[in-house]
């Protein structure tokens, strides 16, 4: 692969795309890890890990909280509070909306750097807070 300047640049391999995609993953979970008590855990794999709430809050059943999955093009943070409430939703800001997918998904093919990382760890325990004022836990 060559540059604008034309020197070579060698093209990203599988094994550093893997790294970047284990990276990430382990970045990301690493977010729920506050939570984790407060929530119930229903898969936590090497490319999965899912949150729901311990409590039946609803229709009977638990509620998604989030997860953070691996796919083949990009590791996927998912935060359910973003997509019951527009107010959290609006202070996600434009360089982490470049990232969003949907009203509630993330995706990244590495670990993001730590101001996106501090944001999303502030929007993850606003949502915290947001399922445990409406008793949803």
């Amino acid at each position: 692969m060559k540059t604008k300047l034309g020197s070579s640049v060698a093209a990203p391999t599988a094994s550093d795309r893997a790294d970047n995609f284990a990276n990430a993953f382990f970045a990301l979970k690493h977010i729920f890890l506050p939570h984790e008590k407060h929530l119930h855990i229903t898969a936590d794999t090497r490319g999965r890990y899912y949150l729901e709430t311990r409590s039946h809050s609803y229709k009977g059943r638990p509620l998604f909280f989030g997860a953070v999955i691996s796919g083949r093009t990009h590791v996927g943070f998912h935060l359910m509070p973003l997509y019951w409430d527009a107010t959290l939703r609006n202070r996600v800001s434009p360089k982490l909306k470049k990232h969003m997918e949907g009203k509630s998904c993330f995706n990244f093919t590495e670990a993001p750097d730590p101001a996106l990382q501090r944001e999303l760890i502030k929007l993850t325990s606003a949502g915290f807070t947001l399922y445990k004022r409406k008793n949803l836990l």
